[in-house]
């Protein structure tokens, strides 16, 4: 029984990491459309309790790429903002309230 549990634990592992691989080829907007058919699809019927964890990790790395390329773009935006504002002679960093 020790082995089928450790075979099954390596290949949730394996599936896990081909599922990330994966998630990291979609687009932002894919990757939300997806999480969007997991929710319906864990809302709308009455599936296996196995299929609903798969279903439910699947949603939490979707999530968490999501957040991680929000996380990734906003950053970005930063910088071009503070590219732009060094450019145009407003200097490092300007306050708001000093306006």
């Amino acid at each position: 029984m020790a082995g089928q549990a450790a075979g099954r634990n390596g290949l949730r592992r394996i599936l896990s990491l081909t599922r990330e691989k994966q998630i990291k080829n979609l687009t932002y907007e894919e990757a939300v459309k997806k999480l969007e058919e997991i929710v319906e699809q864990m809302e709308d019927s009455e599936i296996p309790l196995e299929e609903s964890l798969a279903y439910f990790q699947e949603g939490i790395a979707l999530s968490r790429y999501c957040r991680e390329k929000l996380a990734e773009i906003e950053n970005r935006v930063e910088y071009l903002l503070k590219e732009e504002r060094q450019q145009s002679g407003g200097g490092p960093e300007q306050d708001s309230s000093e306006e």
